[in-house]
């Protein structure tokens, strides 16, 4: 039986389990009002208790080593490492001189530290600062708590009342979810206590396991604000600080919150700040909070992809793109269950992407900020287990998704930034296994051309030819723009014909060739736009106005002659039905 018809069985075709809720937002957002900002202590004026944050011995089987090996492991993985005193990798599991439990868990799991853990453990070890720029999927979790677990290991213990000692700060929470599960599973063995806190839950579990005392706190901002706001916790006794997914969090708007939460921390903490990415932005966080950071990178500091993951590009004009996709996953799927991340714009595309395929018999699921927090643990659970093997999900929404065995990765849409896209496709391939991306590309992505070359040359991939033309066309190479309007897409008049004959244009639904014509409703005219409204400014039809028109006024019966020199002109046989009451209308482009 194959796994679509199993799925019909076991949810019936028009079940709603992937409908939205507006509970709560993709952030963790705060109740607590934002116009409070925590007030920072006077550092200058307390008595700050001692304390130890380096704590690396080199072992006698790294003393033995060769540093010509040194070498050819920077090299043979493309790392910079740039600071003071930086000490060498750690290549095997032997080397690092973690606690014996660590130790056997390690063994037991992987073969030898991944790139990023070889280099960033004796770093972390050392109490140095560090920023650290990787892959995603590329081990950055256990690289930060190892050394996290043996400095909570050689503090004081933590009296009635204090906040946690290691404080690690995520952007989403499936991200911070994440990192708990890793922290549970290697700090219990050592008898350490972690709490995840995150918005879109209940504050009352959260806020008692705080309250009883943990030394591990992972946290949103906004959740993480709101308990100091309330006196639920403290940061006094934090001395190790990690700022995880740092480029996502700024992405996202939360440096000022950022600002507050480093500001309860005494200064003299140890911090350490990994990113995907090493923007201008990021860099200037690097400098507000850390001091003489060791600063290491795995591989380009240019816009790369993971090399595990074949990326195939294809040329699919929007109102194809269903058609493309139920053919593209009768390929990828041959009987069996692979599981498939399909990327969405917006929270709308993926409620009614979801719901489409589902009608279609195929096991889709959607996660998206909109979401209340047990329905997104539920989804991500039948994901997860390959009960519903194919997910569909906006940017937010999956970042920090934990799943090892993605094998194919869809943009349905192409993101707003090159970057994400190496950040959508990085869900797959992890782990030292393949994967393949397929991306649906058009003109309305043509400014993002050469940035997508530039990722598909960095990683030796087929290049489709069409994203030449594609880049062309961003370039404004061929034929001219339109002065006054500034369409998504073919800039010739046989493309914005074809955008209105569209027969998906009317209901509820869409057609962007070119440009963008969407219907509310019956033949009700609703917005015929580029690059928001057509022009820019919109009037009702029929009324004047500069570059633009909006109109709810009903089609009539109407024809549109293609008029030589970028005319239009558009009659209207039914008086006030048609364009506003006017008999005819003209508009040149």
């Amino acid at each position: 039986m194959s796994f679509r018809n199993s799925f019909s069985d076991r949810f019936g075709r028009d079940s709603n389990r992937g409908g939205s809720s507006r509970m709560f937002g993709s952030r963790g957002g705060s109740s607590i009002s934002n116009d409070t900002r925590l007030s920072k202590p006077r550092w200058d004026k307390l008595k700050l208790a001692p304390f130890e944050k380096n704590f690396y011995q080199e072992p006698l089987v790294l003393r033995s080593r060769p540093r010509s090996e040194d070498e050819q492991f920077y090299s043979s993985n493309s790392v910079v490492v740039r600071g003071k005193s930086i000490p060498r990798p750690m290549l095997t599991f032997a080397e690092t001189g973690f606690p014996e439990g660590i130790l056997q868990q390690l063994n037991s799991s992987f073969e030898k530290p991944s790139v990023i853990q070889a280099v960033s453990w004796p770093i972390g070890l050392s109490g140095l600062d560090m920023v650290g720029i990787a892959q995603t999927g590329s081990g950055k979790t256990l690289a930060f708590l190892l050394p996290a677990i043996v400095h909570i290991k050689n503090q004081a213990r933590l009296a009635r009342g204090d906040g946690p000692i290691v404080l690690i700060v995520a952007p989403t929470r499936e991200l911070a979810q994440q990192v708990q599960a890793v922290a549970q599973a290697y700090g219990t063995r050592l008898g350490l206590r972690s709490v995840c806190v995150y918005g879109g839950a209940a504050k009352g579990p959260q806020q008692r396991e705080l309250q009883r005392g943990v030394e591990i706190c992972i946290a949103t901002p906004g959740r993480l604000i709101d308990f100091i706001k309330m006196g639920v916790t403290n940061l006094r006794r934090c001395t190790y600080l990690v700022l995880d997914e740092a480029d996502r969090m700024l992405d996202m708007g939360f440096e000022p919150q950022i600002t507050q939460i480093v500001d309860q921390i005494r200064p003299d903490k140890q911090t350490l700040m990994y990113s995907a990415t090493w923007p201008s932005e990021v860099r200037a966080l690097a400098e507000k909070y850390l001091h003489d950071y060791v600063f290491v990178n795995i591989g380009s500091l240019e816009l790369a992809a993971n090399h595990n993951i074949t990326q195939v590009v294809e040329i699919v004009p929007e109102f194809e793109k269903h058609d493309r996709l139920l053919k593209l996953l009768q390929e990828i799927t041959h009987g069996e269950d692979p599981k498939t991340l399909i990327f969405v714009e917006t929270k709308r595309k993926a409620d009614e992407l979801t719901r489409w395929l589902r009608q279609k018999g195929w096991p889709a699921l959607c996660i998206h900020g909109d979401k209340a927090q047990t329905e997104r643990d539920w989804v991500l659970t039948e994901f997860r287990t390959g009960k519903s093997p194919i997910l569909i999900a906006t940017d937010v929404a999956a970042r920090g998704l934990d799943v090892d065995d993605i094998k194919y990765v869809i943009n349905y849409d192409y993101p707003q930034c090159s970057e994400d896209y190496v950040h959508r496709i990085g869900r797959t391939g992890r782990c030292n296994r393949k994967g393949t991306a397929y991306t649906f590309f058009n003109s309305t992505n043509a400014r993002y051309a050469k940035d997508l070359l530039e990722v598909l040359k960095e990683a030796k991939q087929e290049i489709n030819p069409k994203l030449y033309e594609m880049l062309d066309m961003a370039r404004g190479a061929g034929k001219p723009r339109n002065r006054y309007s500034r369409w998504k897409g073919d800039d010739n008049f046989a493309s914005r014909k074809r955008t209105i004959e569209q027969t998906d244009c009317y209901g509820e639904k869409r057609a962007r060739t070119g440009g963008d014509a969407m219907m509310n409703g019956g033949f009700g005219f609703g917005a015929y736009r580029s690059g928001g409204n057509f022009g820019s400014s919109a009037v009702t039809v029929g009324k004047s106005g500069a570059a633009g028109f909006s109109a709810t006024t009903q089609w009539g019966q109407q024809r549109a002659a293609w008029g030589a020199g970028g005319t239009i002109q558009t009659t209207s046989s039914n008086g006030a039905g048609g364009y506003g009451g006017a008999a005819s209308v003209t508009r040149r482009w």
